[in-house]
């Protein structure tokens, strides 16, 4: 066979494995920028002292009226369960 060809198999055959390694890490690392991220919104939340019912409270205002909420003019009542 041409030598060439094997060269060239071989350079291929190195150059897959080293995309499989890069695409592994590169999930690896998507996984921990969400693992982050998802830390960051946790610490947010608990930050503001939100329980589960007025975090969604919260994202439901923001879907209908971001405005109003980024005013701060959500119900006063999501306010007064403290």
């Amino acid at each position: 066979m041409n030598a060439k060809i094997n060269k060239l198999r071989g350079e291929l055959t190195k150059n897959k494995n080293k995309i499989s390694e890069l695409q592994s890490r590169n999930r690896e690392i998507e996984r921990q920028i969400t693992e982050l991220e998802n830390n960051d919104i946790l610490e947010l939340v608990h930050s503001h002292d939100l329980d589960i019912t007025q975090l969604s409270a919260l994202i439901q205002a923001m879907k209908t009226d971001p405005a109003s909420v980024m005013r701060g003019e959500m119900e006063e009542s999501d306010h007064e369960e403290n």
